[in-house]
């Protein structure tokens, strides 16, 4: 693992240096378009890069067994909301789309806030990178009982029956076939596993090859006002 992260963390640093240089060239900075490209590649990498830092921390998580969830009252269709506006700019460069159904009528409840979030994106950057095309992702919530059910469901390649049994273990990553771009280390679910798991929830998955993948997130609705 640190001799993968550690390549790659170091292919995106020497882009960005290589481009760097490049522009302290006044001649080139005075081309646009050659200035934009370096501006662009800059950009992507240095998106890159923190993908990959995060990746990191998620992986500090998972080491340390022993982590505690810092829980508060919060909105998770809020949340989501959130987001989803702050996830716009990777969708616009795919051409997505996310669709929302929000139709839980009790989603206020405690949980940790950064570790959902992570849990939200982690899903959504699964669902953009294995997808073929122009990623569809629709994100829904419905009542069940005293629980709250969170899908995120995706138009892409879809997963085998076999590599559904392993998409949970740490460090497994599902085999891209043509879609080339999907970067990491396979550490996304597996967190999301854990986290939802601290929650005292569970998460499942339903996937059909070249038709895409479904995921279930089911977490109990613990508040102090629940019920009342």
């Amino acid at each position: 693992f640190i001799n993968n992260m550690t390549h790659e963390l170091k292919t995106p640093i020497s882009t960005i240096s290589l481009a760097c240089e490049a522009l302290s060239d006044p001649e080139l900075a005075k081309v646009e378009t050659i200035k934009n490209r370096y501006l662009n590649i800059i950009n992507t990498e240095n998106k890159r890069l923190g993908l990959l830092v995060e990746e990191v921390l998620q992986s500090a998580v998972l080491d340390k067994g022993d982590f505690k969830l810092k829980r508060e009252e919060g909105d998770l269709h809020a949340l989501l909301k959130e987001v989803i506006e702050k996830y716009q700019i990777q969708l616009k460069e795919r051409g997505g789309k996310v669709e929302l159904h929000l139709n839980a009528t009790d989603h206020i409840f405690e949980f940790d806030r950064n570790h959902l979030t992570n849990v939200i994106y982690n899903l959504l950057d699964n669902a953009v990178k294995y997808s073929k095309n122009a990623p569809r992702i629709t994100i829904s919530t419905k009542q069940t009982g005293e629980t709250i059910l969170l899908s995120v469901q995706d138009e892409g390649i879809g997963i085998s029956s076999d590599n559904l049994k392993k998409i949970f273990d740490r460090l497994y990553r599902v085999p891209t076939g043509n879609v080339h771009n999907v970067k990491g280390f396979g550490l996304g679910l597996s967190y999301v596993k854990i986290i939802t798991e601290r929650h005292g929830g569970t998460v499942s998955v339903e996937s059909q090859l070249e038709k895409g993948s479904t995921f279930y997130i089911e977490l109990p609705l613990i508040s102090a006002n629940y019920g009342k």
